[in-house]
């Protein structure tokens, strides 16, 4: 598999995401509680085992507890995928959710995209200075994600970080708060989708592009091929998948990807 570099970290070109793990599923409450029903801990290693196996060797995961108890039994098990945090606002500070990071093995950290729209929002961006801070004195590579261009001209402007985590779509409002709204309305624009990647073209560092497949709206082939057509030499994307549906989806996914990048 093509490889991706952010600073002198080496990652794959397909990332393993894990809103589905945590039933996140951007699609309603049954469809989240499809997913809290799946994904037992014995399924969720499995598919981190055979993304290793498939060539991935990176997961994207939140620093919360379920997580963290379940990478420490992975590793345990002699699992290898590298993991790159994301805060998790439900915990508390941003602070936080980098410390739970630093504790628990990760070579990265970036700070939650919603929570990042909203401190755009109420311009409390001191926060998320002294986030990235944190994250680069541990010595872990440092990031932001983000809903909208917003967040991404701050950080250009402000911060010296190691990568940034763009979502092609803004399906929610976040002025309220950062946190995830289960049960909103949530829309995925094509809009949204090409202001996001005019404004990858633009940037100064890695990125991880994630909410590509618009959480199963997208065809596949597609959203990978339009991903694909918007990497730049060190970008990545991020996908989660939902093995019920379709046991071959990690493979098939892959296999998408690295034909849509031969072609380019």
């Amino acid at each position: 598999m093509q490889t991706a570099q952010i600073g002198d970290l080496t990652v794959s070109k397909f990332i393993l995401g894990s809103n589905p793990f945590s039933t996140f599923s951007h699609q309603g409450h049954d469809r989240d509680l499809a997913m809290r029903n799946y994904f037992t801990t014995a399924r969720i290693k499995a598919c981190l085992r055979e993304a290793e196996a498939l060539g991935v060797n990176a997961l994207i995961a939140r620093g919360d507890h379920h997580v963290m108890r379940l990478l420490h039994e992975y590793r345990a098990e002699g699992g290898t995928l590298q993991w790159l945090a994301q805060t998790c606002p439900e915990l508390g500070s941003i602070e936080r959710g980098v410390q739970n990071a630093i504790d628990h093995g990760a070579v990265g950290c970036h700070i939650h995209g919603g929570v990042m729209d909203n401190l755009i929002c109420h311009q409390r961006l001191d926060e998320a200075v002294r986030g990235i801070a944190q994250i680069k004195d541990a010595g872990l590579k440092a990031g932001i994600a983000g809903h909208t261009p917003d967040v991404f001209l701050w950080a250009e402007a402000h911060v010296d970080v190691d990568y940034y985590m763009c979502s092609y779509y803004n399906p929610i409002p976040r002025t309220e708060s950062g946190e995830h709204v289960r049960g909103f309305n949530e829309q995925f624009l094509d809009t949204d989708r090409t202001a996001m990647t005019t404004m990858i073209a633009a940037l100064s560092k890695p990125v991880i592009h994630y909410k590509i497949l618009a959480a199963g709206r997208n065809t596949p082939r597609e959203a990978f091929t339009y991903a694909a057509q918007h990497m730049r030499a060190h970008d990545a994307v991020c996908v989660g998948i939902f093995p019920e549906d379709n046991p071959h989806m990690l493979a098939e996914d892959i296999a998408l990807l690295e034909e849509a990048l031969r072609g380019m």
